[in-house]
């Protein structure tokens, strides 16, 4: 068993590498620029064209917040939440969403889990619940290694660090489930698929995360809550047809070493430890 049964292809992999491969020698063909390949190289314009292709491809959540809406939408149909709202740029976090109980879940988008960026949110005082949910549509990325990092890596120093209490991650977007980031969910069971729009999306992967913040005198050892009890990650579970032994359950172990706080990172699924860590310290970059 692994973090996340989504893996990367290296199939996939392989060709990006020939593909990339290709461009770098044969950009100057596709085009008549009126220059020698020497010179089409040496002007700057294949290195700029890349460039502004990786702006494009990266500056703009535009696609990722209109697959959120259309969740979140189909969600609000199927009476699994209430109402949401998104906070556009005047607030560190992305969406409110009011539940059926009453509680409003507050949902903060992120890309990719290995970067600093992952750290950058907070929790405002009217939230109930936050979670982190992961759109990350890199099918040349390593989802194992993404979330791995999310977890132990940046959400753990994060909360311990700041004292910011994260109820729980999800890691799903219109790439899974597709020959780019098969997904076992839905290949054993097709009848799994959830269409929304244009979207056959198979389950979320859901890390349920402890109700209390890692520290070392007075909660050394904090476990993963229950699902049901952070509403958010229920809804999601429930509405895209998730199965309990497919939950993933994260706790926390913090000790002092030295002048270090170092902590464990423990990831359960099933009732099996699916991916544990050393004691390692917190190093903020």
């Amino acid at each position: 068993m692994t973090i996340t049964p989504c893996k990367k292809d290296p199939e996939l992999k392989q060709r990006i590498e020939e593909f990339a491969e290709v461009l770098k020698t044969k950009a100057h063909l596709l085009a008549d620029f009126g220059l020698s390949e020497k010179d089409f190289y040496n002007s700057g314009l294949f290195r700029g064209t890349i460039e502004r292709i990786r702006g494009q491809f990266s500056a703009t959540m535009r696609e990722k917040r209109e697959f959120v809406r259309r969740i979140l939408s189909f969600m609000e149909d199927q009476k699994f939440i209430t109402s949401f709202e998104s906070s556009g740029s005047r607030n560190r976090y992305d969406y409110t969403v009011e539940l059926p109980s009453g509680k409003i879940a507050v949902i903060e988008l992120k890309g990719g889990l290995d970067g600093n960026n992952t750290n950058i949110f907070e929790r405002p005082a009217h939230a109930n619940e936050l979670i982190v949910w992961s759109v990350s549509t890199n099918q040349g990325g390593d989802p194992r290694r993404n979330v791995w990092s999310g977890l132990h890596t940046r959400l753990s120093a994060e909360m311990i660090s700041n004292n910011k209490r994260v109820d729980g991650l999800i890691v799903w977007d219109w790439v899974c489930g597709t020959l780019g980031r098969k997904c076992p969910k839905v290949d054993q069971n097709p009848s799994r698929k959830t269409i929304v729009a244009q979207f056959e999306l198979p389950p979320p992967c859901i890390y349920v995360l402890p109700a209390t913040i890692p520290e070392v005198r007075n909660n050394a050892t904090p476990t993963a809550q229950a699902l049901g009890n952070v509403e958010i990650l229920d809804a999601f579970h429930r509405c895209f047809k998730g199965s309990p032994d497919e939950v993933n359950y994260v706790d926390f172990e913090v000790a002092y070493r030295e002048n270090d706080t170092i902590r464990r990172t423990i990831v359960r699924r099933g009732g099996v430890v699916v991916q544990q860590s050393e004691f390692t310290p917190i190093q903020r970059r």
